[in-house]
């Protein structure tokens, strides 16, 4: 008999419009595995920060950092959604806490090895269920999930969460990141369906020059 005291995946209410359910916690990325270099590896953040500098943690300043813990589902664009993901590490509050961003701050870009980018309102950067994981489930992540550092952005599609990430970047206007800039919404709210950029609606994208 099954336990009524655990939520139906299935549910409607679990799963986004257009969404199907799955099991475990499918890999998904674009390009190759990075190789991690601790001796090499920082977090930086930049742009539009108060102070005007660059503020750069190395791979063993982030124990110093505070930690939460956030229950959450991942949903991809391409339809899977997987459900009661424990993911543990530093908020993205935190940052924001360190590193005040200037007045007029709207947006970040998340950028991650390779160059790969993410755009987020700072709004959503600001969630409280944001984080910059280091664990998922109790266990270090692996690489093939984004070891030592992964973007997770729950109430967003996954294209907004990058793996592998290296930095922050405060922006006073929005500009696309890598999946944005070939053809996916640049909100991304898997809940009011916003995969496709020719789903966007006036003022969801960013300000064209000349406009």
């Amino acid at each position: 008999m099954a336990d009524e005291r655990s939520p139906k995946p299935e549910a409607p209410d679990r799963i986004p419009p257009g969404q199907r359910f799955v099991q475990g916690w499918p890999v998904s990325h674009y390009g190759p595995v990075p190789r991690f270099r601790p001796e090499r590896w920082n977090l930086r953040v930049f742009g539009a920060t108060a102070s005007g500098d660059t503020h750069e943690w190395a791979f063993d300043d982030l124990a110093d950092l505070p930690r939460t813990t956030v229950v959450a589902d991942l949903h991809c664009a391409s339809g899977p959604t997987s459900t009661g993901h424990e993911w543990y590490g530093i908020p993205a509050t935190t940052v924001l806490e360190l590193v005040p961003p200037a007045p007029g701050v709207t947006h970040v870009m998340a950028w991650a090895e390779y160059g790969y980018s993410a755009n987020l309102r700072l709004a959503d950067f600001t969630s409280p269920h944001t984080l910059m994981a280091t664990h998922h489930n109790g266990e270090p992540l692996t690489a093939e999930h984004g070891f030592p550092l992964r973007l997770v952005v729950p109430h967003l599609f996954g294209y907004k969460g990058p793996k592998w990430l290296r930095g922050i970047e405060y922006m006073t206007a929005d500009r696309r990141g890598f999946w944005e800039e070939r053809g996916y919404h640049n909100l991304a709210d898997p809940w009011k369906t916003q995969r496709y950029s020719y789903q966007e609606e006036p003022g969801a994208g960013p300000q064209q020059s000349g406009q």
